[in-house]
């Protein structure tokens, strides 16, 4: 179906913003905790931190994972980028799908 890999991207978006949320708010927190606290298995913790701190919203401590400066700003801006896929969802919508 063509909205798999669609859906696939938001649900995946979702738990990366999931995460950074706790760390924002709980940081420094390990692996572990955030997999207790948010119900997301530690695999795909560990692998959503590794892409949090490639993009620079997220550092390594030995206390766990803390948000950097620019962290926060960034879960800011992604209310406006995510106001703009809803955007498109809605021009999509507008298509019509009747029979």
């Amino acid at each position: 179906m063509l909205t798999l890999r669609v859906q696939h991207e938001l649900e995946l978006l979702k738990r990366h913003l999931i995460i950074l949320k706790k760390v924002i708010d709980s940081g420094p927190i390990g692996i572990l905790k955030i997999s207790i606290e948010t119900n997301i298995p530690d695999h795909l913790v560990r692998y959503s931190l590794r892409v949090l701190e490639q993009q620079g919203l997220i550092t390594p401590s030995t206390q766990g994972a803390v948000a950097t400066k620019s962290a926060k700003e960034a879960y800011s801006e992604f209310r406006t980028e995510l106001e703009k896929i809803e955007d498109i969802l809605e021009d999509i919508k507008r298509i019509g799908f009747e029979d």
